[in-house]
């Protein structure tokens, strides 16, 4: 059996990691990236509060031992479910089990503005920008006179009350508590860096209970966010963000987690995708009209009784998917004909706010925690989920450290430069110490 897999997150490693040991299943990973990312510390790596190689496993590492597992980097241009084909970027690839766990990417709802001005988190590389856009901008708020533009570029705003949403406004908001003071002691961040979270519901954390919800509004508003709901964030032009109501923020960074959209290859009928770009399949992951095709994770909609509007896009859904679905690949090669249909059990959902503050919600048995034993619980599980055991000790030391000297290490800018211009620094520092030299001698 011949399996490929499009995508290297939760689901498609999941799956991968439960189809390797059959010795008669051949499985190519294909992925644009060479390594899983983990992005529920996504915000943490945007924050300077990890490094992001703490949050990031290489694919190829997870199956050194398996000959059985291909790990290939590529793009996929298209899928040509005729000659049971997938095109990418580097080669062409056939299949005759084809799984698509491409996940979501932000969702702009077609505003090209926001596309250009406004960051998204989705990835990796997009958290180092955040990060490196948030440092730069105090950066150069050292040297502006002018107190209405000091406060510009000192304001951030997050748009989306959602997991990401939350975490993030909170991660910053200990930051300008914490650390920036110390780092740059010529700007007063109590008065003038301001934190707003946009959100265009009527609440927080909407998944969640209403006790979740409420509370971690109250969390972000003593940490000092200014936090708006029914909230529609209208345009951003690089420097005001204006809302739908007419209120007008100017900022210097506008961070986009308002929502998702399935990542679906070119070649799928759009008369099989749903709203979000989510491709409809059956109890089975397969996708509706196409044989030997499966979707899973974020990408896929699947209705049931529990979820008539299909799953929640979090973590968990895609894992399960791919285990229920190794199941049903490993019972087609043994001949049987019967399979498990796919049901899924909310084990429960979570949010961190900041330092000792978080929301949990367990739904069996029903019990809502807040604040300091919430917080422990978030970090025990995503310690957990971790890949890696190199990555677990590295992202638990960086967190003890953080914890106890209210500090991090991850305040690096990094730039690309010319060459000509990395020639031209580097004759200036021998010029520097060849005279320095001359002057001590």
């Amino acid at each position: 059996m011949k399996v490929v897999i499009l995508g290297g997150g939760f689901g498609g490693l999941k799956l991968a990691n439960d189809l390797r040991k059959q010795r008669e299943v051949d499985i190519t990973l294909i992925d644009r990236f060479n390594f899983h990312q983990f992005q529920p510390l996504f915000y943490q790596v945007a924050t300077c509060g990890l490094d992001a190689s703490n949050i990031s496993f290489p694919l190829r590492k997870a199956f050194q031992k398996d000959k059985n597992v291909h790990i290939r980097m590529a793009t996929v241009q298209e899928i040509n479910f005729e000659k049971k084909e997938i095109i990418t970027d580097v080669a062409t690839f056939p299949y005759e089990i084809l799984v698509i766990a491409t996940g979501a990417d932000t969702n702009y709802f077609g505003n090209k503005q926001l596309i250009e001005n406004t960051y998204p988190m989705k990835s990796t590389v997009e958290a180092l920008q955040i990060k490196y856009r948030l440092l730069q901008n105090i950066e150069d708020a050292i040297y502006i006179k002018d107190e209405n533009e000091l406060e510009r570029l000192l304001t951030v705003v997050i748009v989306g009350g959602g997991p990401t949403g939350v975490e993030m406004s909170g991660a910053i908001a200990d930051m300008r508590r914490f650390v920036l003071p110390r780092d740059y002691p010529e700007i007063n961040f109590k008065e003038k860096m301001k934190i707003f979270l946009l959100e265009g519901s009527p609440e927080l954390l909407g998944p969640m209970s209403d006790q979740s919800s409420e509370q971690s509004k109250k969390y972000l508003e003593r940490l000092g966010v200014h936090v708006w709901v029914n909230t529609i964030v209208q345009e951003y032009d690089g420097k005001k963000v204006t809302t739908k109501d007419g209120r007008q923020i100017d900022c210097g960074l506008v961070v986009w987690a308002a929502g998702v959209v399935g990542n679906v290859p070119a070649g799928i009928n759009k008369e099989i995708t749903v709203r979000g770009n989510r491709i409809k399949v059956d109890r089975y992951n397969q996708v509706s009209g196409l044989k030997d095709v499966y979707a899973i994770g974020d990408v896929s909609y699947m209705e049931t009784p529990q979820y008539p509007h299909g799953h929640p896009q979090v973590a968990s859904v895609p894992i399960a998917q791919a285990i229920v679905l190794a199941k049903n690949l490993k019972r087609q090669l043994k001949g049987k004909t019967v399979l498990e249909e796919f049901e899924y059990h909310d084990k429960g959902s979570m949010a961190t706010v900041g330092r000792n503050l978080a929301v949990v919600d367990i739904p069996k048995p029903h019990l809502h925690l807040g604040g300091f034993p919430a917080w422990v619980i978030w970090m025990t599980l995503h310690l957990w989920l971790l890949l890696g055991v190199k990555n677990k000790f590295a992202v638990f030391g960086n967190w003890i450290y953080n914890y106890v000297t209210y500090d991090n290490n991850f305040r690096l800018i990094f730039r690309a430069f010319k060459r000509s211009n990395l020639r031209t620094d580097a004759a200036a520092g021998i010029e520097q110490s060849t005279t320095s030299d001359s002057k001590a001698g």
